[in-house]
């Protein structure tokens, strides 16, 4: 994965126009065009009728690049490698892309960050009964003696489910570290030791289930991982319990869920949902116990310089013959989103 001596590799951009208009700044055009041989204008969102693939080493992609085929590996003979400016690259890696050798690398790490973050944050709002408060709060426009409502607001002592230790996971129970939490943690790739070296127990997925205050969702969505949030699991949680959703909509059973939250037994933070949007006519729009958001804990505004920084430092790795820091290999996608 070495470049030409003296030789800027030519690099050209895949993804939405859109996309690229808020991942590169002036600035960070200005690094870009330093570091290889660009037109930061021209982007590529089709490749059926895309010219000058010939010359390209390497594919700097994001949302809404479409499919590496075969045929246009056939048109790319000197591609080498694919820096990716978001998380998952399922999108548009192909097996031809693993055939042919590429080396490939994405942003998750970077991304994985927002997402850690407003987990914390859905975390600590949910002990302290924030949504439900300020409903009471607006309605009835008077102090009320909250506690008596909500006997078991507060963080302190609170036993938090982590569902997969996976990138985002991980960083989630490294945030919550310094709170008084008792932190579980379910993974079928963990064993005890690891779980205990990130600050949590290691307990199976129903045992989770049934003894948290607050669980969150940070698997890959998987065949096996499909509905593994369904109306049993759902079941289990205490009264009062709160699930959150920041990963894929596809690991829980939307029915079911709406099913216990209408009942308001338990409540939620979505920010992913199956499907997504969701009909109009959804009652999780409208259920008192649901935060709902639209896919937003992810990078936005000015968290995308992050992913635009992480992607020009991969290609600077590249242009100076390194490997890459954060590279995806193709036997990890069996475990990753």
């Amino acid at each position: 994965m070495t470049t030409a001596p003296g030789r800027r590799p030519r690099a050209r951009l895949a993804m939405h126009r859109s996309v690229k208009d808020a991942l590169f700044t002036p600035l960070t055009t200005v690094r870009l065009t330093r570091l290889a041989d660009i037109d930061p204008g021209e982007v590529v969102e089709d490749f059926t009728d895309a010219t000058g693939l010939d010359s390209v080493d390497v594919l700097i992609t994001g949302w809404g690049c479409p499919p590496i085929e075969r045929d246009v590996l056939d048109r790319s003979p000197r591609l080498r490698a694919v820096i990716h400016t978001a998380g998952t690259v399922k999108h548009h890696i192909t097996d031809a892309c693993w055939e042919r050798g590429i080396e490939v690398t994405s942003a998750a790490e970077a991304n994985a960050v927002p997402v850690a973050e407003f987990t914390l944050a859905a975390i600590l709002f949910a002990h302290k009964r924030v949504w439900q408060i300020n409903a009471l709060y607006r309605h009835h426009r008077t102090l009320e003696p909250w506690t008596d409502r909500f006997p078991s607001v507060g963080n302190y002592g609170r036993t938090v489910g982590v569902v997969g230790a996976s990138r985002i996971g991980r960083r989630v129970l490294d945030l919550l570290r310094p709170f008084d939490f008792e932190v579980l943690v379910a993974d079928p790739y963990l064993d005890a030791d690891e779980a205990a070296s990130l600050g949590a127990r290691l307990v199976d997925l129903d045992t989770l289930m049934t003894v948290s205050d607050t669980v969150t969702l940070h698997a890959p969505s998987l065949p096996e991982t499909d509905h593994m949030i369904d109306r049993a699991r759902l079941a289990l949680l205490p009264d009062g319990a709160t699930l959150i959703n920041t990963a894929r909509g596809s690991l829980v059973d939307t029915v079911a869920l709406t099913a216990e939250l209408a009942s308001g037994r338990i409540h939620a933070v979505l920010d992913v949902t199956c499907p997504e949007p969701l009909p109009t006519a959804s009652d999780l729009y409208d259920l008192p116990g649901v935060l709902l958001t639209p896919h937003i804990a992810g990078s936005l505004g000015g968290e995308l310089d992050r992913l635009a920084r992480h992607a020009l430092d991969e290609l600077a790795r590249f242009t100076e013959g390194l490997p890459f820091a954060h590279p995806v290999r193709r036997d990890q996608l069996g475990r990753s989103a």
